[in-house]
């Protein structure tokens, strides 16, 4: 079974089976527009799941997420898709060249398990997920161990609520600054986000209590996307379709 899944860039290491661990590392694509040409070639002989997603929210996008269990995963996947890859024509030149929207960019980003919430859970979740919401922060240099008491008083807060929405955390060691962390939640539903706001005190999201640091004084920038999951731009595994054949299936060209 192959599906392709735009989303940033995800590839999930033991293709074979539904994943069980976040991947150590994440090959995040993201591209302008919604043009299903902006996926790479993926091939029959590359072993790895890759969620596709297009934007709900911002500028129109399409991101990729490869998981990957190393560098020399990443490089073999590289050679595969460089000896494949057809010239470029015309229609690759980005006719989406809109001053609004970004330039396609590749990020490579690492786990950090300390930073992510419940992510057992959240790797679990990718095969059911409809949704992604997906953070992004900058931080200033230097500040790395306040936002690390930042997003434990966050954790802290969505543990004591219980809050039923897990995520995986990344930092980005390669394509931006290393200042740059990634969030990823998978979404069963948009509805997971009205229980959230019922039940979530705003400040918990920003992790600041009286007293602390504030986000602020930490922050350079933050963003908050939703992605929606599309099985027509995905690439995985057999194991990973079991989980919801009718979706993943169900939807294909």
């Amino acid at each position: 079974m192959r599906t392709l899944l735009l989303a940033g860039i995800l590839t999930f290491c033991a293709a074979a089976q539904t994943p069980t661990e976040p991947p150590l590392l994440i090959q995040m694509i993201s591209a302008p527009g919604s043009d299903g040409a902006a996926i790479r070639p993926y091939s029959n002989g590359v072993a790895v799941n890759v969620l596709g997603m297009r934007s709900v929210t911002g500028v129109s996008e399409t991101w990729l997420i490869e998981a990957h269990h190393s560098f020399a995963s990443i490089e073999e996947l590289d050679a595969e898709i460089s000896a494949g890859r057809p010239a470029r024509g015309a229609s690759d030149r980005m006719s989406s060249q809109d001053d609004l929207l970004a330039p396609s960019r590749t990020l490579v980003a690492l786990y950090r398990p300390n930073r992510s919430y419940r992510p057992d859970e959240a790797i679990r979740m990718f095969p059911k997920a409809r949704y992604f919401h997906i953070s992004l922060y900058r931080i200033r240099p230097g500040a790395d161990g306040d936002f690390g008491e930042l997003v434990r008083q966050r954790r802290y807060g969505f543990e004591r609520t219980n809050l039923d929405r897990p995520d995986i955390a990344y930092q980005v060691i390669s394509g931006a600054p290393s200042e740059t962390y990634v969030f990823l939640a998978p979404l069963t539903s948009l509805k997971t986000l009205d229980d959230m706001l019922a039940r979530m005190p705003a400040s918990l999201e920003t992790g600041a209590r009286p007293g602390s640091k504030i986000a602020a004084d930490i922050e350079i920038s933050r963003e908050h996307l939703l992605f929606r999951v599309d099985p027509q731009i995905s690439w995985v595994s057999q194991g990973f379709v079991s989980a919801d054949p009718e979706f993943w299936e169900g939807k294909r060209r």
